[in-house]
């Protein structure tokens, strides 16, 4: 871990409330003492100023333009001050002042003059948040926001604004803080002009013609419930037309973020970088269906071709096929036989299984979430009711295989994801989501990097706008030394799916790998301007800052990961300790307390992934343990255990004999390399 310089200067927790005069800079000097006195004035009239002071609580940080104010105790105080400064600054329209508010740590110090002034991370993120705003904004962290939710009084006068990026590429969700009497609605011009990193997504070169999105299709069913079979059917429409080279096919991943029918479909086929749009809706009653497509030319909003199909269910994959034959069809895209032949194929003739089917695939999107065995049960009873069902086999493969590669799941359910693996591919040959996981059973179950490599390039062969296929294949390249096909690989898988949250992740992960922290930071940053609620991208965020030298960051970004995971008790030693006794002891204190809450799981018959261990040991700075759960992270058959060659955070063992040895079992990257480079 990397360490902050010891110090004897005691952290704490201030509330901070950072205020200047906005446009100071452009007053007449006489015009900048008057304005400066007057809001000095303002501020020290406030009831918590005068309370905080006269119970020696407050601290003081004078700036050019304006100053910082630190309530010790109370993290309503900054907030009420604010709220009267703003009703003050009413009867001064000449005054113009911005503020921001945050609590972190803070510490008092002696500056050049031997003069007192404060310091810390609470102060400076004060002051980032404060310059998100315009003049008469009020605007609060999250950290902030989350403390006030707690209180009835303060709930209506919270509005999410998003994410804003500040220094270091960093991004801060911010709160605007105002009610009919106070603060400023208005959307600041950072929001405005900064424009979302979904807005600045363009195709690398100009939309191809040959290029389609397929957008949500609508429920129109009487029962909502039904809203799988239309989030189906517009997935099987998508997976056939991407079977087509000719055409550039968005992942449904990045679709799935566009309501149906939405109004600005010339701005979301250039976000997604494509020139078509398909439409749909889907209504289901009994054993009747009725789809009404149209595919629209985005720039000018026109129609090409549109349909509509009032068909029994049984023939809903013939439905499918004249769809995505028609599309074809009016895109002049060329199809060779084998993709006539795949964008024909009927699955299963069992409409009872296929419904599992379209179940399992609707409940895959929450994985992680409570009662994902569910995912399971769907496939595998589709499968029961059909047995040459190749789809549902494959979507039996990838629940075991991505929970054993990721420690969801224990080791010995690999052999179940090989199973199921190998009998979709016998009953189609050419599935890409069988070959994916195929690919992963070679390689985290049998250690077989040159057949899992031979899959991944087949699964490309075949599936040409498949993009999971790229994103895994880049991922895996990685750990084995080949960084600039990785990037390649993954860039490729962006263009097709630019918005899925798990490739920007793992994007950002591999140049943490190479040991490129500013890109890795920097990807993490515009990741987080579009799902700032994922936890995983605050936690890697954080580990590429403290491999960055940036201990406070650091904290910052792994007490949001621990807040979004559902644990703000660690989120809250985790900040406490920094504050009090600097980034190790914080790193040790929060290390200890997920020791005991994965003894706990473990006890309760939880499966743990031996990673888990070794990395709660390591920030313990217990290194016999370490070592001891890293053998077994070797001999678990995951992810996890491939990435010890290469991961940044271990890079504090590699001066021990012991860590070559440790790992020897995984082989040599280069010699791995060239045995694949000759198969």
């Amino acid at each position: 871990m990397a360490s902050e310089s010891a110090s004897n200067v005691k952290l704490e927790i201030g509330h901070v409330l950072f205020i200047d005069i906005v446009g100071y800079s452009k007053l007449l000097i006489h015009e900048q003492s008057e304005q400066l006195q007057k809001l000095r004035e303002i501020a020290r009239a406030t009831e918590q100023f005068r309370a905080a002071q006269a119970e020696g609580k407050l601290l003081r940080l004078p700036t050019g333009d304006g100053g910082a104010l630190v309530f010790r105790d109370n993290p309503e105080a900054p907030v009420a001050c604010a709220l009267e400064i703003g009703k003050a600054l009413k009867k001064h329209p000449d005054l113009s002042v911005r503020m921001g508010i945050h609590s972190g740590p803070v510490k008092e110090v002696m500056d050049l003059n031997e003069q007192a002034n404060i310091a810390g991370a609470g102060v400076n993120i004060a002051q980032r948040v404060m310059d998100c705003g315009d003049a008469g904004h009020i605007l609060l962290s999250k950290r902030v926001a989350d403390d006030l939710e707690q209180y009835g009084r303060w709930r209506p006068l919270l509005h999410e604004l998003g994410t804003c990026e500040v220094k270091h590429g960093a991004t801060l969700s911010i709160i605007n803080l105002y009610s009919d009497e106070i603060g400023n609605p208005e959307t600041p011009k950072k929001f405005r002009i900064d424009e979302p990193r979904e807005k600045k997504v363009e195709a690398s070169a100009p939309a191809l013609r040959k290029s389609i999105a397929v957008l949500p299709f609508e429920n129109l069913s009487e029962d909502k419930a039904n809203a799988y079979f239309a989030d189906g059917i517009q997935e099987e429409v998508l997976t056939r037309l991407s079977r087509i080279a000719d055409l550039k096919v968005i992942s449904r991943t990045s679709t799935q973020r566009f309501k149906s029918s939405p109004d600005n479909l010339p701005d979301i086929a250039k976000q997604l970088g494509v020139a078509n749009i398909l439409e749909g809706t889907v209504q289901k009653a009994a054993d009747q269906v009725r789809v009404n497509v149209q595919l629209i030319d985005a720039e000018s909003d026109s129609h090409i071709w549109a349909e509509r199909y009032d068909r029994k269910l049984t023939d809903i994959f013939a439905v499918e096929t004249d769809i995505a034959a028609k599309i074809a069809d009016a895109l002049q895209a060329k199809l060779t036989g084998a993709e006539r032949r795949a964008i024909s194929s009927q699955p299963t003739t069992n409409t009872e299984a296929h419904q599992f089917y379209l179940k399992g695939r609707y409940h895959w999107r929450n994985f992680f979430a409570p009662g994902y065995e569910k995912v399971r049960d769907y496939f595998q009873q589709a499968v029961e009711l059909d047995p040459s069902y190749a789809p549902a086999y494959a979507g039996l493969s990838l629940y075991y295989s991505f929970g054993a590669a990721n420690g969801i799941l224990p080791p010995d359910v690999w052999p179940q994801a090989e199973t199921a693996a190998k009998k979709a591919l016998e009953l189609d040959e050419t599935l890409g989501e069988a070959i994916n996981s195929y690919a992963g059973v070679e390689l985290y179950y049998k250690r077989n990097w040159p057949a899992a490599e031979r899959a991944f390039h087949r699964g490309a062969e075949l599936n040409p706008n498949f993009a999971d296929i790229r994103h895994h294949y880049g991922l895996c390249l990685v750990l084995f030394g080949r960084g600039d096909e990785a990037l390649r690989q993954v860039e490729r898988a962006n263009q097709l799916d630019p918005f899925f949250p798990g490739l920007q992740l793992h994007t950002g992960r591999i140049y943490f790998f190479l040991r490129d922290y500013d890109r890795a930071r920097s990807q993490f940053a515009q990741m987080l301007e579009l799902h700032p609620g994922y936890a995983a991208a605050h936690e890697y965020f954080g580990d590429a800052c403290q491999m960055s030298g940036m201990p406070a960051e650091a904290i910052t970004q792994w007490r949001a990961a621990l807040a979004l995971s559902g644990e703000p008790e660690q989120a809250r030693l985790l900040e406490e300790t920094f504050a009090a006794s600097g980034f190790d002891a914080a790193v040790r204190a929060l290390a200890q307390k997920q020791l005991e809450q994965l003894l706990e799981k473990t006890a309760r018959g939880e499966h743990i992934a031996a990673y888990r261990y070794m990395m709660a040991y390591m920030r313990l700075g217990d290194t016999e343990q370490t070592f001891s759960w890293m053998a077994k992270t070797v001999e678990e058959r995951s992810w996890f255990a491939l990435q010890l060659r290469i991961n940044p955070l271990l890079d504090s063992l590699r001066g021990y004999l012991r860590f070559e040895k440790v790992i020897a079992p995984l082989g040599d990257a280069e010699q791995t390399h060239h045995r694949s480079n000759s198969s």
